[in-house]
């Protein structure tokens, strides 16, 4: 099972993004990294295709965790709104609501670690290692 988790900011620039587990492709034959490349392009297509309906939801309710916004074939979208304005998306195959939840929260809560730093500006590109090991830590843990 494959995820792929990507932090949106306010100008609708990505400032962060991971994937998660295995594609299949070694087993396939086929070149490994030509295979993750191409799909690393349709899951931000994907995620960036899913902004609009994540603005427009945004607005009509109060809750932050949006649950699943869209769906791609058998892929869903699940969103997580702070209140900057950020978006914390993920495109995954199974629908499990509570640990998808527990998982942005504790993104938002490192996302959070990472505003308070003085020098770090916000929609920059988070290239924080300690932060690129929490969110890998919280998909092992949760997803």
């Amino acid at each position: 099972m494959s995820f792929y988790f990507a932090i949106v900011g306010t100008k609708d620039n990505p400032i962060y993004e991971v994937e998660f587990g295995t594609s299949g492709t070694k087993a396939a034959g086929l070149d490994p990294n030509a295979k993750k490349d191409e799909h690393r392009h349709l899951n931000q297509f994907i995620i960036h295709s899913a902004l609009d309906l994540v603005e427009e939801l945004q607005w009509n309710t109060n809750a932050m965790y949006l649950k699943s916004v869209d769906k791609f074939n058998e892929w869903h979208i699940s969103a997580f709104i702070s209140a900057g304005n950020i978006k914390f998306m993920l495109l995954h195959e199974s629908k499990n609501e509570d640990s998808i939840r527990n998982f942005f929260n504790e993104c938002h809560e490192s996302y959070i670690k990472i505003l308070m730093n003085p020098f770090y500006e916000i929609n920059s590109p988070i290239t924080s290692i300690g932060f690129d090991t929490k969110v890998r830590y919280a998909a092992k843990r949760y997803l």
